[in-house]
């Protein structure tokens, strides 16, 4: 039987990604919102090219946000997320930051015993501003877990040079230690070589997020693995959903739902509310024997064909069949 790719929902793909902070109305993202660079191609999970924008707030701070949903489908355009989902919410992009950049964070250029650091300027919940901040005594390393001061978007944390304390719990002030990008904002980069560069906020988020494979995933305990927003991998941000979030449940965040789960439309399953924004519905192989759990759903190919890259040729959704 032949393969059908499933036309995703922009709502998810739009890069949204909301932190468990509870913040609504900022446009923060995302989702986890903080947006690699080039665009995806998928499902769309409502079964139609256009999709209800989604909000999502960054992987580590700021409050979710409305962010523009992109256009995409595995049968047709591909989802292009915003670059600033990783702010608030990963993927969403911030105000114009004009006069409030300080700093360079590509070059590092504040003095001795200080860092270029992403900041909340305004007292909102989404980074906006570039400044200079003391570096910490004996500060975090790359992938140790960390504290910031003050808030999720102070700019202040025990982190090293050239990183953020991102994937921020609001509750405990307590994340983990990312790398910011290298390179330049036109050709960005990692040095790790299992992560990718997602920017946010008009440039003034730039992290590499660790990439994951959803068929297996392997992010850290507490985040989950989504559509990179502007890319063709897959990036482990917060799992913004907690108790919430499980199978057929209500969405309105790309990565609200538990690993292995995505929230994408409520028309790929009849077990779905129809009218929710989104609906947590579970990755699927397409080369595995059927097993989707939604009546009459089937394993409905993520990516158009010869589309797909290295190792997710055999991604699929688990879908009613579109058509």
């Amino acid at each position: 039987m032949s393969r059908r790719p499933l036309v995703l929902l922009p709502l998810v793909l739009a890069a949204c990604v909301a932190r468990p902070s509870g913040d609504t109305d900022d446009q923060p993202t995302g989702e986890p919102a903080t947006a690699a660079t080039e665009s995806d191609s998928g499902p769309d999970p409502s079964g139609s090219t256009s999709a209800p924008p989604t909000t999502a707030p960054p992987t580590t701070g700021p409050a979710p946000t409305t962010t523009e949903p992109t256009s995409g489908t595995a049968t047709t355009d591909a989802p292009e997320p915003t670059t600033d989902a990783i702010t608030t919410t990963p993927f969403i992009p911030g105000p114009d930051v004009g006069s409030l950049v300080e700093c360079d964070p590509w070059v590092e250029d504040c003095p001795q015993g200080q860092k270029c650091m992403p900041w909340a300027s305004d007292g909102g919940n989404h980074w906006n501003a570039l400044k200079c901040v003391d570096i910490a005594p004996n500060p975090d390393g790359l992938g140790e877990p960390c504290s910031v001061i003050g808030s999720p978007v102070s700019g202040e944390d025990t982190c090293d040079k050239h990183m953020q304390c991102f994937n921020v719990d609001p509750d405990t002030l307590q994340g983990t230690c990312l790398a910011m990008c290298t390179g330049t904002p036109d050709k960005p980069g990692c040095e790790q070589p299992d992560a990718i560069c997602s920017l946010s906020g008009d440039g003034v988020l730039a992290l590499c997020l660790p990439q994951c494979d959803p068929l297996a995933p392997d992010c850290r305990p507490g985040d989950t693995c989504i559509p990179h927003p502007k890319g063709s991998g897959f990036v482990c941000v917060i799992d913004a959903g907690g108790d919430e979030g499980q199978l057929f449940d209500a969405c309105e965040f790309t990565n609200f739902c538990d690993p292995g789960l995505l929230c994408i439309g409520p028309k790929l399953a009849s077990e779905c509310d129809p009218a929710e924004t989104g609906c947590c519905l579970p990755f699927c192989d397409l080369t595995a024997p059927p097993s989707c759990p939604g009546q009459g759903q089937e394993c409905l190919s993520w990516f158009e064909q010869g589309q797909a890259p290295p190792g997710h040729e055999d991604l699929g959704v688990c879908g009613l069949p579109q058509p």
